[in-house]
């Protein structure tokens, strides 16, 4: 199964939102899972893919229900 590039887009979106309404920062976010800055920068813009691990580690840290993340990916 192909991921689109809208689907791409939403879930990024959903993580940078996520993030937003957790109340942390690109930098808070690096610092609480051991990253850079950067790196948070280009998971959510979409430079760089997004490994499992730290997704894991985002997805604990945002305290969001799993299909807050996948619900680009339903077929509505």
């Amino acid at each position: 199964m192909k991921v689109t590039d809208r689907q791409k887009k939403k879930f990024l979106k959903s993580l940078r939102q996520a993030r937003i309404e957790a109340g942390l920062s690109q930098s808070d976010v690096a610092r609480k899972i051991g990253t850079s800055q950067s790196f948070i920068s280009k998971i959510e813009s979409g430079r760089i893919s997004l490994e499992v691990e730290i997704f894991l580690k985002l997805y604990q840290l945002y305290d969001k229900p799993a299909v807050y993340f996948f619900s680009a990916f339903s077929r509505k």
